[in-house]
């Protein structure tokens, strides 16, 4: 069994932090269980992924996204200009 290195842990633990007093709306696990997506109710998703290094070891690595204008749809917005 392969040890996470405390890097890799402190950045997961800094982003699991920001989850505290926020609401969450869904968590998804992938089926292959690599990746925990974490979506809160303030739009912003939380990613924890098991990813392989060049040894091939697998390691944690944790992303914090959020929505460029705060406002999240779930879809593809796309508007169409009218011709004269």
């Amino acid at each position: 069994m392969s040890i996470a290195p405390v890097h890799d842990l402190r950045r997961i633990a800094d982003a699991v932090a920001h989850l505290r007093d926020r609401g969450v709306q869904d968590v998804v696990l992938r089926s292959d269980c690599r990746q925990l997506k974490v979506q809160l109710d303030s739009g912003e998703m939380l990613l924890i992924t098991v990813m392989l290094d060049e040894q091939g070891k697998p390691r944690l690595d944790a992303d914090l996204l959020r929505a460029p204008d705060g406002h999240v749809t779930g879809q593809l917005e796309v508007e169409f200009e009218q011709g004269a």
